[in-house]
């Protein structure tokens, strides 16, 4: 009877378009005349009707790789074949369009390898396809691999001549380059020994795991050794940590429920790695010792381990308007860099606080007529029945622009408000910050609330001259006023009448929102501690709940003070007095009207101020050489380490699918270690892949 085979299904090249438009996908396809567009761009070969593009075209001039004069046309040749399914030297519009749709399949990264490897475009990979690109990278240069060896003959049999599918492929590059590292190791071992020396074991990381190198890692390989013979053992564990840093986060985030600023020890990651048996305690003790080299000794945290693990090929794709570096490390930054630095983030915070204040004004107008409306005075029925009344009876009467009074100078005085109060909160939180970017939760409270007395510079006359206009829309038949005649009629020191009351307010909600947004917005966080924008909403929402209603007695009490007392009604001379004299007449309920509408107008205000200025600060990067806003530092599709592809950061004509091919190229490198030669081998035209010869 014969032996039953199992066989994964092939793959088909030609399908990837359709199985994109089945599989969610982080990517949008991109519509076909838009496409058509972009290609049409830079096909500069027009044969029998039809426009092509040849190597040249797609890999340095589409896609902005291998860009120096001295390219090697080899490469160029090989990456351009990965489009090319018809192997003749030339990419049509459907080749372009399939390879955008196979961009945007969950498994691109294998996919677009595979179609590297497939050199014949049938969907298979032989021997002889294998050998040809392996023999064409700078890894098998320096370290060749047998390709005659008992590995190679697992996959492809004995006489080379099995076919390998696409899913089996997928296993065999997997295979391969830990098959690759342990030939390196015999080769520097050819007694037999089980040990080589600390030279040949730098030496051999350094070119077989260089993808996975960091530049903290490179530069401690032989510290790590301590000048003692490196055993096979130590060597697999080693190699094994470097593939698994990934898993090793995962772990980590495990042991500390999430957090990732908490410090842990060594018996901790153990403890938390015996759920995992991929991770060894020898593993770990290498982790330790690469982390005490790098920093202090004994306790890690996640910034630890991301200075270990190179940057991952998959990042969150954010368009970049501007990409700026202002200093080459942080080291570099002088007095005029943090000036220009706290510039920059004052600019920033003022769009973002005048498009949070936009929003939500209506609310806030609805908010502080609650406010103003006193039960206990001489003056009769009261006006609003709660804020949904209040809302309406001010359409009705005022039409929609009343929502909208005195909107103008708020406006002219919330940019420099939000921006100072940003400014000196991030400010305050760099300096108590350690050098690992990490604050103590007390940090967070005094940043927060310097920032929250910073701003009633600005607040206070904002502040009373909003509210005299607000509220000039109760008195029926009223003479008009207007913003320019409350500032005569108050005078420069009149501007800050209930600075006491404000100063209470603002310190206050700023020490509870700072710290709360930081923390909501962490755990509001994915796997790799980046913030979708809708995080950064939701957080910025949620810790605008307790922190405006935790402050709406001392909020009632500056409207209070800062209203114009009409006939009939209370006055109030000081904080202290108006405390007693609301509390006398009305009670302590009326500490918190308005409570609703101040929540309902903080938070959505806070939200879309926050959201607005960090993707302001992600929009338009420039890198000072302090500390990011956490949770956004995956948006940058970065190069690997030592990447041989020379690109610039993705075009604007990288649409649909081709946002990710630049990442998943540079993919290729950072994660199977499949350099290709930068420079070499002669310039010229553009000659059809498959004529491509040996290396």
């Amino acid at each position: 009877m014969p032996m039953l085979e199992l066989n994964p299904i092939n793959w088909i090249p030609g399908q990837e378009s359709v199985q994109c438009q089945e599989t969610p996908s982080l990517l949008k396809r991109a519509g076909t005349d838009k496409l058509r567009e972009v290609f049409l761009k830079y096909a500069s070969l027009q044969k029998d009707g039809e426009h092509y593009m040849t190597s040249e075209d797609f890999v340095r001039k589409f896609l902005g790789l291998f860009v120096e004069s001295s390219f090697n046309d080899e490469s160029v040749r090989l990456l351009a074949g990965i489009a090319d399914t018809s192997k003749d030297g030339l990419i049509s519009f459907s080749e372009f369009q399939a390879f955008e749709g196979l961009l945007c399949a969950p498994d691109a990264l294998y996919r677009t390898a595979f179609q590297l490897f497939d050199r014949q475009g049938n969907g298979t990979v032989s021997y002889a396809d294998f050998a040809d690109v392996v023999q064409k990278t700078e890894l098998h240069s320096k370290i060749p691999f047998s390709l005659d060896g008992t590995f190679i003959k697992r996959y492809f049999g004995d006489k080379k001549q099995r076919l390998i599918n696409y899913a089996e492929f997928t296993q065999l590059l997997h295979d391969f380059h830990e098959e690759h590292a342990m030939e390196a190791f015999r080769s520097k071992d050819p007694a037999g020994t089980g040990f080589i020396s600390p030279l040949d074991f730098q030496d051999i990381i350094v070119k077989v795991k260089r993808h996975l190198l960091t530049p903290d890692v490179k530069d401690n390989l032989l510290a790590v050794t301590e000048g003692h013979r490196v055993s096979f053992p130590y060597f697999i564990a080693f190699t094994s940590l470097l593939n698994n840093m990934e898993l090793i986060k995962q772990i980590y985030l495990y042991a500390t429920k999430g957090s990732r600023t908490e410090m842990v020890t060594k018996d901790e990651l153990l403890y938390a790695a015996q759920t995992m048996s991929q991770i060894t305690p020898l593993e770990i003790d290498i982790l330790f010792q690469l982390t005490g080299a790098v920093n202090q000794p004994g306790r890690i945290d996640y910034s630890d381990l991301s200075n270990i693990g190179p940057e991952h090929y998959t990042k969150h794709i954010t368009h970049r308007l501007a990409e700026i570096k202002a200093v080459d490390s942080p080291n570099d930054r002088s007095a005029l860099i943090q000036v220009l630095e706290a510039t920059y983030r004052f600019t920033l915070a003022s769009f973002a606080g005048a498009t949070g204040a936009t929003v939500v004004y209506p609310i806030d107008l609805v908010k502080t007529r609650m406010q103003n409306q006193r039960t206990g005075s001489m003056i009769g029925e009261i006006a609003y029945r709660n804020s949904w009344d209040c809302f309406k009876k001010v359409i009705r009467h005022e039409g929609i622009l009343g929502l909208y009074r005195g909107l103008l100078p708020q406006l002219m005085g919330v940019a420099p408000e939000k921006a100072i109060k940003l400014t000196v909160n991030d400010f305050v939180r760099d300096n108590l910050s350690d050098k690992r970017g990490n604050i103590p939760v007390w940090g967070e409270v005094v940043a927060g609330a310097c920032g929250g007395a910073a701003q009633v510079i600005f607040t206070n006359p904002l502040e009373i001259v909003k509210i005299r206009l607000q509220v000039a829309g109760e008195i029926a038949g009223g003479s008009k006023i207007s913003a320019l005649s409350v500032v005569r009629e108050l005078g420069f020191l009149g501007l800050y009448k209930g600075a006491r009351a404000c100063l209470l307010r603002d310190v206050n909600f700023s020490a509870i929102y700072f710290p709360t947004y930081a923390h909501t917005k962490a755990a509001l966080a994915d796997k790799d501690g980046y913030n979708h924008p809708l995080s950064l909403l939701a957080a910025g929402a949620i810790a605008g709940v307790p922190a405006a209603s935790l402050v709406t007695p001392a909020d009632v009490i500056k409207t209070r003070l800062q209203v114009a007392a009409r006939t009939g009604q209370t006055t109030y001379t000081g904080v202290w007095d108006a405390t007693k004299k609301i509390m006398a007449e009305e009670g302590p309920r009326a500490f918190w009207k308005g409570t609703a509408a101040r929540v309902c107008r903080s938070s959505p205000q806070f939200g879309v101020t926050l959201v607005t200025y960090e993707l302001l600060q992600r929009l338009f990067y420039v890198d000072f050489g302090g500390n990011q806003p956490k949770g956004s530092q995956g948006t940058k599709p970065g190069l690997p380490i030592d990447s041989t592809l020379g690109g610039e950061q993705p075009k604007p004509d990288h649409i649909g699918g081709y946002h990710a091919a630049v990442p998943l190229l540079t993919g290729i490198e950072s994660k199977f270690g499949l350099y290709l030669p930068r420079f070499g081998r002669g310039v010229g035209a553009s000659a059809p892949a498959g004529t491509a010869t040996g290396s």
